[in-house]
């Protein structure tokens, strides 16, 4: 690709997510449907919810619609929609209009389906697999077509994996017409709560709010020693927050951080794992967060609020840890800061888009006062539409001094444009997770028909001999190998069926937690070599190597590694427990934190050689295991380590003052 090419957002994002630019009729088509789609899910949100089948199989047949026009059978095929495709997004509607026509009669016939409630749910099924093929990729389709199998294979299966097996007609009706199979939970919370979240993601990009995260964070930042990697960082927090996909978090704040990055000297390849570390962790940030953190919510059977509350304190930990591994880089690699005059002032730039914030505080208020995610979105979205007219005319009646009436009429139709494009992406943008949770409901209903949770629950028990640290290590593993190919949300929504249990029947604490644990491992894929799609979104934009770039990732999302451990083993850290202990377990776990990106990076005061990096992490990691006695040995090494390379410090500045003044 050309240099313009790579940093190119949405020419990054079409070929990651190798979709098709529809033209002509059939693009006017999909644009009528997708606004149709979005307020259909307002109207639902906003006071007229349906019966939860009903709700999903519309969801699903608008997402379907509109999947096989924008997604072709294979990546390099050409913008030009054929027949078979029509087709086939014609029969997802048919095959889920049936589901609506069906559901007064489906008490009746419950256990005993009629012949085209399982022809149609073998149709539906291959649907939904091509569908994922298309929009997700191989991996999930291959996982969950192995899982079909099984279902079908159950007793010609070895060992514990054994079961009596079950038929076409019972496998293909139970995942169509009931609420555990591709109708289930994933996709319940995709057509409650995940779908308005990119919505409003869509209405604050077009509002203009993602670049002014991107500007306040320069402001803070900017100025410091490797102040544009902090503000990537900051931004991408900001922003990931609100979009909860990593990818598209990347390429956005990508585009202007990554060259201010490599203006300050710093490669391409760590400029692109900086935006890529902290667009993964963008996912893991309150009040919004990813999209497995609705569906942890509803696993779990708790208000979304009380996720984002535990999710709270490892976030800010994580995104401390990468502030400091650049800041640690800069002074290793000697790097000068910006000048402060070619950095915006802060509070000018704050008070130029600070209307923008309003639906978002009005988002977490309602999530605070225990208002259901559906409201507080619906809430929010419909403060975008004043927003966003507030922001037109600030710009053509303030900021360009117009006056007269036919601009006032212009002003009025861009807000409407805004509006109608941000329904047409939105929709778009929701198709990945949609199928994603499709897809997923095949496997989690399988799994429920089967009982391969509790045994392999159970399995993982048995090889973890009781011994919460190997069952860890055994959920760490599986995660990140079925982060190969996998988006966020159908790792965790995996991981929750058939791990999840083994970790809530040993001592793990609080099952927040342990679910919390699966999700930072589902996220820490993304940023694990040799495959790190986010990372090959970044190294595109920087010109950089995807490789290398993955490889700098890593490093510095390192602590995204650690810190599920620490809450895990010490649940104050999540918020839960005594007010005093929270407030040490706080204080020890930023000072181990600070200590640990030290040692990664190889810098404090000064450089640190070998032995000073070994007695940081050491000290970190002393201080990270929670317990009296840890934590005291661990302040005892950092106490002593850093009075070794502070006396060193300073008597290398002397040394370097004798020189300048001998000389």
């Amino acid at each position: 690709m050309a240099e313009n090419d790579k940093k190119n957002p949405k020419k990054v994002l079409n070929e990651l997510e190798k979709r098709r630019e529809l033209k002509g009729w059939i693009s006017k088509v999909a644009g009528a449907v997708a606004i149709l789609a979005a307020l259909f899910h307002l109207y639902t949100a906003g006071g007229g919810q349906l019966f939860a089948l009903s709700q999903r199989a519309i969801h699903l047949a608008f997402i379907g619609f509109l999947g096989f026009l924008y997604y072709p059978f294979v990546p390099k095929q050409d913008d030009r929609v054929p027949v078979y495709d029509m087709i086939l997004s014609l029969a997802v509607v048919g095959l889920a209009a049936y589901v609506l026509l069906s559901i007064d009669q489906l008490g009746y016939r419950a256990g005993e389906p009629i012949v085209t409630d399982w022809v149609f749910g073998i149709f539906m099924t291959l649907l939904v697999l091509e569908l994922t093929r298309r929009v997700v990729g191989n991996a999930l389709t291959l996982i969950a077509a192995v899982f079909l199998l099984y279902a079908y294979l159950g007793p010609y299966m070895p060992g514990v994996l054994i079961h009596k097996g079950y038929s076409l007609e019972r496998i293909f009706s139970y995942l169509y017409l009931s609420l555990d199979g591709i109708f289930g939970i994933p996709l319940g919370v995709s057509a409650d709560f995940i779908f308005l979240f990119i919505l409003l993601g869509t209405f604050l990009d077009k509002s203009g709010a993602g670049q002014y995260f991107i500007d306040m964070a320069y402001a803070l930042t900017g100025w410091s020693k490797g102040g544009p990697a902090k503000a990537s960082i900051l931004a991408s927090g900001l922003l990931g927050s609100i979009t909860g996909s990593s990818v598209a978090n990347a390429v956005t704040t990508g585009t202007f951080t990554v060259p201010l990055m490599k203006k300050v000297k710093y490669s391409g390849d760590f400029a692109a794992g900086v935006v890529a570390a902290a667009s993964t962790g963008g996912q893991l940030m309150p009040p919004i967060m990813g999209a497995a953190a609705f569906i942890m919510a509803e696993f779990l059977g708790v208000a979304f609020i009380e996720i984002a509350r535990a999710a709270l304190v490892p976030a800010v930990m994580y995104f401390l840890s990468l502030i400091l591994m650049t800041h640690f880089r800069a002074g290793r690699l000697g790097l000068k800061p910006i000048p402060k005059d070619e950095v915006p002032d802060f509070w000018p730039t704050f008070k130029s888009g600070v209307h923008l914030l309003l639906p978002l505080v009005a988002l977490v208020v309602l999530l605070v006062q225990g208002a259901s995610p559906q409201r507080s979105v619906f809430t929010a979205i419909v403060l975008m539409v004043p927003v966003i007219l507030l922001e037109r005319l600030y710009i053509s009646f303030i900021k360009e001094e117009k006056r007269s009436a036919s601009d006032v009429k212009e002003t009025l139709l861009g807000v409407g444009g805004k509006v109608i494009d941000s329904f047409k992406e939105g929709t778009v943008k929701a198709i990945q997770v949609a199928v994603a949770c499709a897809c997923a409901g095949i496997i989690v209903g399988t799994v429920t028909m089967t009982g391969l949770g509790l045994k392999l629950a159970g399995y993982i028990e048995l090889y973890a001999a009781g011994v919460l640290l190997y069952g860890l290590l055994l959920t760490m593993i599986a995660s990140l190998v079925l982060g190969i190919g996998l988006p966020t949300t159908a790792k965790y929504i995996v991981l929750a069926t058939l791990v999840a249990p083994a970790l809530e029947r040993m001592d793990v604490g609080s099952i927040i937690g342990a679910h919390l644990f699966i999700l930072y491992f589902a996220t820490d894929a993304d940023i694990t070599p040799p495959v790190s799609l986010t990372a090959y979104a970044t190294a595109g934009l920087a010109g950089a190597e995807p490789l290398k770039a993955s490889i700098e990732a890593f490093k510095l999302g390192l602590s995204a590694y650690l810190i599920p451990f620490m809450f895990i083993y010490d649940p104050a850290l999540i918020l839960e427990g005594d007010p005093l202990f929270i407030t040490v377990a706080l204080a020890t776990a930023v000072v181990g934190i600070i200590a640990f990106s030290a040692s990664i990076q190889g810098f404090f005061l000064d450089n640190l050689n070998i032995l000073e990096r070994l007695f940081f992490a050491a000290g970190a990691l002393s201080l990270i295991y929670p317990g009296l006695l840890t934590d005291g040995v661990g302040v005892a090494i950092l106490g002593v380590i850093f009075g070794f390379h502070w006396i060193k410090f300073k008597k290398s500045g002397e040394k370097e003052q004798s020189a300048e003044a001998s000389a």
